[in-house]
């Protein structure tokens, strides 16, 4: 479990293996059936954004109009600053984590 909680259905995938095993990524997207892929991480302001450029570039080169790359605007601490709405879809949640100075 990461530390403070994850988004409940999201993977854990970290960016520096990721770029190596884009084609086996997108393979498991294709055969999931998967429409969108949305990367995360603290803020989506570094990794997360682009984990979902790495993704997006083997999408086009593959020539796919139908599974999408996406960031998680504000990332995990926007999500979970967003509220209870949003924390109640988080496995592991620990206020504590997400209320630090």
């Amino acid at each position: 479990m990461i530390q403070g909680g994850t988004i409940r259905g999201s993977i854990n995938l970290p960016a520096q293996s990721l770029y190596p095993t884009l084609p086996s990524v997108y393979a498991l997207c294709k055969a999931a059936g998967l429409r969108k892929v949305i990367f995360y991480c603290g803020s989506s302001a570094g990794r997360g954004t682009r984990a979902t450029g790495w993704l997006a570039d083997h999408i086009a080169e593959a020539g796919d109009n139908e599974l999408k790359s996406l960031a998680l605007a504000g990332g995990i601490k926007g999500w979970a600053a967003a509220g209870s709405e949003y924390v109640e879809w988080m496995d592991g949640y620990d206020a504590a984590v997400w209320t630090k100075s």
